[in-house]
């Protein structure tokens, strides 16, 4: 096993745990996540996260806050294997009495069928999980189709409905900017999610990644190319729709009833660090990042071996100014002038101001209570916004 130092170790008072489980039934059009459509090494993989889990127990010094099972599809796991990690995790990582633990699932791995009289949300309500973020994408079937995913709009619409019946505290996520996709329907799809009265949408726009199937179906003209302007529409109605719902945009792509903002990414997005377990995983320690192996066969024969099958780099403090400003501005919070003082010094203070001049000409930001923000206006641009702000 690599030797920890000193700088390596997390110390602040809580951080977080994200567990990435490649595995899905299916690969959907769009995503360029790294998963297997194999089962076949799910036990072996279940075991080297633990073994994982209890490599890196000293690079924490702090409690459990949130612990967060992405993928991939998380809910392809048994009670059983999602037992043996939470068990794994109490024995070796001191938690909070009431952490969030969410978990992603998708509408069809939860309406099947489950061994005895318990459902699989009542295993889940059993073993602490307490936030469900659930795949839905878009309640109509031609967008289901297109993006292939493995349920349909009414498994969409059943899941949710039973989920309810044992969870208060539920995200589901949508796709906007899809092809074929009008203004109509997505107020529709944003519609049918607000009257079921879910507290918390992620909504992200349709992107094309290289290597995708999406790619390909778009290069040979099976599938018109997305649209950024009807993404703009989209997005403008979102943030309409979702404020006249009392919906709060607390980051760009983020929107919660009070009480019902993800504290898991919450944390990424204010810099607090982070172990993230299993094969490409990302962590981060306030000083260093680093990341695994995106290859499940040689994550497990590493992890087997002892060896953290990672790869780290160091930040510079221009490194850690442009990640603050990156996810500062898409965060209701904006960008702490003092904070960037304190933290990097007056001359980065200073040359953020300078950098931010034309964007405050034309309204793209504003500056209130001493932190910069990005406006209603220059909310879809806030990518761009940030790489004008970066350090170069």
């Amino acid at each position: 096993m690599e030797n920890i130092s000193e700088n390596d170790v997390i110390s602040n008072k809580g951080f977080g745990i994200y567990i990435h489980i490649p595995f899905c039934k299916q690969a959907c059009h769009y995503c360029d996540f790294h998963f297997s459509t194999s089962l076949k090494k799910k036990g072996e993989l279940i075991a080297a996260l633990c073994q994982e889990l209890i490599l890196r127990k000293d690079e924490v010094q702090g409690i459990v806050e949130t612990i967060y099972f992405g993928g991939g599809t998380p809910s392809l796991l048994s009670s059983e294997e999602l037992e043996q990690i939470f068990e794994t995790i109490s024995k070796n990582y001191e938690v909070s009495e009431s952490p969030e633990i969410t978990l992603e699932a998708n509408p069809d791995d939860m309406l099947s069928v489950h061994a005895q009289s318990r459902t699989i949300f009542e295993n889940y309500k059993t073993l602490g999980i307490s936030r469900l973020s659930i795949g839905i994408q878009s309640f109509f079937e031609e967008d289901l189709k297109l993006m292939n995913r493995a349920h349909n709009a009414t498994e969409a619409l059943d899941c949710i409905k039973e989920a309810q019946k044992y969870f208060e505290n539920i995200s589901i996520d949508l796709i906007y900017g899809i092809p074929g996709m009008s203004n109509e329907r997505w107020i529709e799809n944003l519609n049918i999610a607000l009257n079921l009265n879910v507290p918390h949408l992620s909504c992200y726009a349709l992107t094309v990644e290289p290597r995708t199937a999406l790619k390909k179906f778009i290069d040979k003209g099976i599938v018109p190319a997305v649209d950024e302007e009807v993404a703009k529409q989209h997005y403008e109605i979102l943030v309409d729709e979702t404020e006249k719902a009392g919906f709060d945009n607390y980051e760009f792509s983020n929107f919660g009833r009070e009480g019902f903002h993800s504290k898991n990414n919450t944390a990424y997005w204010e810099g607090k660090p982070y172990l993230g377990i299993g094969p490409s995983a990302h962590s981060y320690n306030g000083k260093s990042r680093s990341w695994n192996v995106a290859n499940n066969t040689k994550y497990i024969k590493s992890i087997a071996e002892e060896i953290l099958p990672s790869e780290m780099e160091n930040l510079s403090k221009e490194d850690r100014y442009n990640e603050y400003i990156m996810t500062g501005l898409r965060t209701k919070k904006g960008v702490s002038l003092p904070k960037v003082e304190s933290e990097y010094g007056k001359e980065f203070a200073e040359y953020l101001l300078k950098q931010a001049e034309d964007h405050l000409h034309n309204q793209l930001l504003i500056l209130e209570n001493q932190s910069l923000k990005v406006s209603r206006k220059g909310k879809f641009l806030s990518d761009g916004i940030a790489s004008d702000l970066f350090w170069i």
